[in-house]
């Protein structure tokens, strides 16, 4: 990367920082809600009884619901906008190169998750004394990427390809579908029967999984929880890749 598209990269990247934080929208579903979603369930002793103590099972799942509301929700939606309204194809001819525009929003996305890692941690250790049981950094890590690189894919296929007002009202859905099932607040054997083998394809359990695994030890290795986010990150890749229109 030259000295040039580096420098114009990184003020991308700032630009797009301040543009999330300026959308009240943005700075409700990304930081704010997963914050109440924390305090509340905490406080109130809500989670039903499982293995895990209740903060080593709802911290965790607040995490990978934070990569679910920056990576799809925020990415997805703004993109989604960003193109409908002709800001992406005037990008793409502005002397920053698309893959300059796509590190910066990618750059962005981790940014904003390492706030939210930060201010979710504090929260859970200063508020209630909560702290990580045997933990697996590498392993969080790895799920960490994985996630995020997930999730964010997912937001920018859906707006590559589908109207804006498409996108807001399926990565909203999405988002309330992965609250419900995705194995954050609610343990997957307290679902309806059903509904079960559906959580367990779904990337948001996946990542759930693998995050309160790496945070609290205990069990067996997750290595299905592994292998499908690893297999909707490949996925969510190569379809984005393949189907997203600039304008």
């Amino acid at each position: 990367m030259s000295a040039v598209p580096g420098r114009a990269v990184l003020t991308q990247t700032r630009m797009e920082l301040i543009l999330t934080f300026r959308r009240g929208e943005n700075v409700l579903i990304t930081i704010v809600v997963p914050i109440v979603l924390l305090v509340f369930f905490a406080s109130l002793g809500l989670i039903p009884a499982s293995r895990f103590g209740p903060l080593d099972y709802l911290v965790p799942g607040i995490l990978a619901l934070a990569i679910v509301s920056t990576g799809m929700v925020n990415l997805g939606i703004a993109t989604a906008y960003e193109r409908y309204y002709g800001v992406l194809k005037r990008l793409g001819g502005s002397p920053l190169p698309r893959w300059g525009l796509l590190i910066a929003k990618a750059l962005s996305v981790l940014v904003l998750e390492l706030i939210q890692l930060v201010l979710l941690l504090a929260v859970a250790a200063l508020g209630y004394g909560w702290r990580p049981h045997d933990g697996q950094p590498a392993l969080a890590l790895l799920a960490l990427v994985l996630g995020t690189i997930a999730f964010s894919a997912i937001g920018l296929a859906m707006a590559g390809t589908l109207r804006a007002e498409a996108t807001l009202a399926i990565a909203n859905g999405l988002y309330l579908l992965f609250l419900l099932l995705g194995d954050v607040l609610l343990p997957t054997d307290h679902l309806p029967v059903l509904l079960r083998p559906l959580s367990q394809l779904l990337p948001a359990t996946a990542l759930s999984d693998l995050l309160r695994f790496a945070f609290t030890g205990g069990g067996p290795f997750p290595v299905g929880a592994l292998i499908v986010l690893a297999v909707w990150t490949v996925a969510a890749l190569a379809f984005t890749a393949r189907t997203f229109r600039w304008e």
